[in-house]
C-alpha cells in the first residue's frame, strides 16, 4: 500500500539514499549534501519506491517486471547503481550484502 513503508521498502530507500550520496560525492564533488540533479533524482526515486505496487514483495528494480521510471531517469539510476554498487561493499557492507540478497528474490508476476 503506497505511503506505508514496509521494512523491505524502508531498507530499499536507505540503500538508494546511500548509493546516490556515494555517487554524488565522488562524481560531483564533496559539498553540503547532494547536488541539485542528484537531489532531484533521489526525490523522484523515493516517490516511485513509495508507490511500488509490489510493496514488501518488491524484487530488485533490475529484476522487476514493471519498470516505473521514465526512460531518462531509469538510465540515470542505472549509472548510479553501476558506479556505487561495487563501492557499497567497502562503504556500507551490510547494506550491500542485503541488496545483493534482494536480487535473488523471486520476481512477482506482472
Amino acid at each position: 500500500m503506497p505511503g506505508t513503508p514496509t521494512p523491505r521498502l524502508a531498507r530499499e530507500a536507505e540503500t538508494l539514499r546511500a548509493m546516490i550520496a556515494l555517487h554524488c560525492r565522488d562524481r560531483h564533488g564533496p559539498g553540503q549534501g547532494l547536488c541539485d540533479a542528484c537531489a532531484d533524482l533521489q526525490t523522484y526515486a523515493l516517490r516511485r519506491l513509495d508507490a511500488c505496487r509490489y510493496a514488501g514483495a518488491k524484487p530488485a528494480c533490475s529484476n522487476c517486471p514493471s519498470h516505473c521510471y521514465a526512460p531518462a531517469r531509469r538510465q540515470a539510476i542505472r549509472e548510479i547503481m553501476a558506479y556505487a554498487g561495487p563501492r557499497m561493499l567497502r562503504h556500507h557492507p551490510v547494506m550491500a550484502l542485503r541488496h545483493l540478497a534482494d536480487k535473488l528474490r523471486p520476481t512477482p508476476p506482472s
